[in-house]
């Protein structure tokens, strides 16, 4: 099974471009269901499992309490792996294909308000080199509704001042330029300015990294999000507010403002038009919120 895994994984990387992400969440998801079918055993033939071993996995997990969202993605990943198993001539079918996925919840995604922003991109201190770095981060973030990923791989030569946009790589490396505003051009120069500054003189500056740490090396997801909780528990915001939060109230502000909802499909970089329609029930949230608050007779 594990040197099954292995080719599956390594197809994956060379042929589909799969991200480091998405590599590691499949090889969690078989190591998974390879510990519940293996049964204490070393190891285990893949052709002899059936389609009945792998609905008890997924009831396994519902009586283990796990979420609709994880079985989901659990049983995907079984699915794209026993059908590239049969690709190969490995397995005679794929025990996967009849799997019914739980229908996953559409929980409304959580976004700070206008006020709420402002306190978080004035909380970084201007007078501190890190401060300056951090503000930038968070004015782009706010800015573009960019994934952390894509801003922690972007490149210094991703950045075009003079046209006031960024290169962002998304899912599947698919490109896209988001527009910057004001502010966030603003904090970025002010970060730019003092880029090879924040690293000790001993270290060594990352030559193309956009965001760089104190020890000059490219700034991680971990650091980012490290940096956005440090700054959200200064500005006093609720204790579930991640750096995907301020994807989600780009999103969010930008529609309640009268943004088409396909241009802000395309900022997001979202394959899918029904990925984006998610923040359409958002704001309908919202006003109705506002319509029970304000309105006589509501």
């Amino acid at each position: 099974m594990s040197v099954f895994v292995d080719r599956f994984l390594g197809y994956l990387e060379s042929e589909r471009d799969a991200s480091p992400e998405t590599l590691r969440a499949y090889a969690a998801d078989l190591a998974a269901f390879a510990n519940f079918a293996a049964q204490g055993a070393d190891d285990f033939d893949p052709a002899a499992i059936t389609t009945v071993r792998l609905r008890h996995y997924l009831a396994h997990l519902r009586s283990a309490g796990a979420a609709r969202a994880t079985i989901a993605r659990k049983a995907a990943s079984l699915r794209s792996f026993f059908r590239y198993l049969l690709r190969e001539g490995i397995v005679a079918h794929n025990p996967a294909a009849d799997l019914r996925l739980p229908r996953r919840e559409r929980l409304l995604p959580a976004v700070l308000d206008e006020a709420e922003v402002t306190r978080l991109l004035e909380a970084p201190d201007p007078a501190d080199l890190a401060g300056r770095r951090d503000r930038a981060i968070l004015e782009v973030l706010y800015s573009t509704g960019m994934r952390i990923g894509e801003l922690a791989a972007a490149n210094i030569e991703d950045l075009d001042l003079f046209g006031e946009v960024l290169k962002a790589r998304g899912k599947g490396k698919k490109e896209r330029l988001v527009p910057l505003g004001r502010p966030a051009l603003r904090a970025l120069e002010d970060y730019l300015a003092i880029r090879t500054s924040l690293a000790a003189p001993r270290h060594r500056t990352h030559p193309r990294a956009l965001l760089v740490s104190r020890s000059g090396r490219r700034l991680t997801q971990r650091d980012i999000r490290r940096i956005f909780d440090k700054h959200a528990r200064a500005a006093g915001l609720r204790a579930n507010a991640t750096p995907h939060t301020l994807r989600h109230s780009f999103a969010t502000h930008m529609l309640d403002r009268g943004a088409d909802l396909r241009a802000v499909q395309e900022l997001l970089g979202h394959a899918s038009l029904a990925s984006t329609q998610v923040y359409t029930h958002v704001t309908t949230e919202r006003l109705r919120r506002v319509y029970q608050k304000a309105h006589p007779r509501a």
